[in-house]
């Protein structure tokens, strides 16, 4: 689809240093928002992002430190992009770790890291993000799922972020609710294996995994000022995939 003209609002990507964050960003970007690039840890990553971007046609560009999981730290994310650039107008919330292990081999953070990384992380960015949406009666949410947790699709390995993105995906529905009369949206992505991950099966759908492109397509569609009638939906980039084919 044509991208949509994001000309005048403030885009916030959080988790945008690298991978489908940055994709995101880019592509927000290419719509002329003013885009923030969020990072945790890779401060070097973010500044490539955020000077791509503006090459890439956003109107202003800032990058933000901040741990998505400490709401200190994420009134400190929203504030220094407030003053940067203005009240957020499209929040992606991307950030979200996973620990492909077996549940029992997993110790306690790694299982309270994919859980607090991608519920409370969506919840806190969320949540900070309302106000100002609700007072300008306009904003766009979009999270990140994974394809089939709406499902119910659970393994013994990385049980933890399916719990999680079923979580992400029920926010995201019950938000949409609480928000449809404040010209509002909370939408979702949820892709399967994409051309980044870190382990790709031997038989993926259409023999491949799913491009930065195809997750930027229902972006647009999530994001673009004239998609106010599309909330809580969820779109699954997988290909075709059905996990529960026996």
């Amino acid at each position: 689809m044509d991208d949509p003209n994001l000309s005048g609002q403030t885009a916030l990507v959080t988790g945008s240093g690298r991978g489908v964050g940055r994709a995101f960003a880019l592509a927000l970007a290419d719509c002329g928002a003013a885009v923030a690039v969020h990072y945790h840890t890779s401060a070097d990553a973010a500044a490539d992002v955020a000077a791509a971007a503006s090459e890439r046609g956003a109107s202003e560009t800032t990058t933000v430190q901040g741990d998505v999981t400490d709401p200190e730290s994420v009134d400190g994310i929203f504030s220094t992009v407030e003053t940067d650039l203005g009240s957020v107008d499209v929040l992606v919330n991307n950030v979200g770790d996973f620990a492909p292990n077996h549940w029992e081999t997993l110790e306690i953070e790694a299982w309270n890291r994919v859980l607090e990384t991608n519920v409370n992380g969506t919840y806190l960015c969320s949540k900070r993000a309302l106000p100002s949406m609700r007072e300008a009666a306009y904003g766009r949410i979009v999270n990140v799922g994974y394809a089939s947790a709406e499902k119910g699709l659970v393994s013994p390995k990385n049980f933890p972020y399916f719990v999680a993105k079923a979580g992400v995906l029920q926010f995201t529905r019950m938000l949409a609710a609480d928000t449809q009369d404040d010209g509002i949206t909370v939408n979702a992505i949820s892709p399967y294996v994409v051309e980044n991950s870190d382990e790709f099966p031997a038989d993926l759908p259409r023999d491949r995994p799913a491009s930065f492109d195809d997750l930027i397509q229902p972006l647009y569609l999530f994001v673009d000022p004239d998609s106010d009638y599309i909330s809580g939906e969820n779109v699954e980039v997988d290909g075709g995939w059905l996990p529960e084919t026996v």
